[in-house]
């Protein structure tokens, strides 16, 4: 028999994480649309328990908590009972506001990306001890985790891995306008930067990026030329500044 778990939301990040637990939980998905939620089981292609608000108890269940940031007052009226281990995964909504609103007897903070769905997301968690292990077992069948020690880690850490994905997507897309700049079909430059990201995803497992680098780079050979032109036009203090200002805007929200 398959766990029990339940999505408050039913928005692009519970789709996501509902796509990667789908094949170990049972999933609850609640939300305030009964045809939006048939949407999502449609458009998952796996059954789920569809509840209304109204209709909602919490009593002893295990709750992600997906809804946007800014909707997380009106959760204190539309979730009734108390819930055994409440997993939020709203950026910048500390533990004390979650307990303003919603009644559970644990608490954690987490942060996946929407990598979730192929069961790729990096994803990083930190509340209470009590429920650490469940947290990591939930989570960790949709990726990798890391648990951190406090709350300001997860808000830098939210930085770097939770909006890192389009990082990286603003950085695959620049590659592959390069290689149409110079030439290169479309759908070619495009099939190179796919199997590029593949196999560094591989690689940096293993190998520190600065050790990979210098490995690839040769003494005035193409990738040198290229790395400075990188460093010329400040990528590195780029990458560095939309850490600083992802962090803090998670600490604003």
């Amino acid at each position: 028999m398959n766990k029990q778990i339940t999505l408050i939301g039913n928005g692009n990040m519970a789709f996501a994480i509902a796509s990667g637990l789908a094949s170990s939980y049972d999933i609850e998905v609640v939300g305030r649309d009964i045809q939006k939620l048939e949407e999502f089981e449609e458009k998952l292609k796996s059954v789920i328990k569809k509840t209304v608000y109204p209709e909602f108890d919490a009593k002893d269940k295990s709750l992600i908590l997906c809804v946007k940031p800014a909707n997380i007052t009106s959760m204190k009226t539309m979730i009734k009972g108390k819930a055994k281990n409440l997993y939020s995964v709203l950026a910048g909504t500390s533990i004390d506001v979650l307990k303003e609103n919603i009644d559970a007897e644990s608490y954690v903070r987490t942060m996946p990306n929407l990598a979730a769905n192929i069961k790729k997301s990096m994803t990083t968690l930190t509340g209470d001890l009590a429920c650490k292990d469940d947290a990591l077992e939930i989570f960790s069948s949709i990726g990798y985790t890391l648990w951190v020690a406090s709350e300001k880690e997860l808000n830098i850490a939210t930085a770097v891995a939770g909006s890192g994905p389009a990082y990286l997507a603003l950085i695959a897309e620049a590659l592959a306008d390069g290689g149409v700049k110079q030439g290169l079909k479309r759908d070619d430059a495009m099939q190179l930067v796919r199997g590029l990201f593949a196999g560094f995803g591989d690689i940096i497992q293993d190998v520190h990026p600065a050790l990979f680098k210098d490995a690839v780079m040769s003494p005035g050979g193409t990738t040198a030329a290229g790395y400075s032109a990188l460093e010329e036009n400040g990528v590195r203090i780029g990458c560095i500044k939309a850490v600083e200002a992802a962090y803090k805007k998670a600490t604003e929200l």
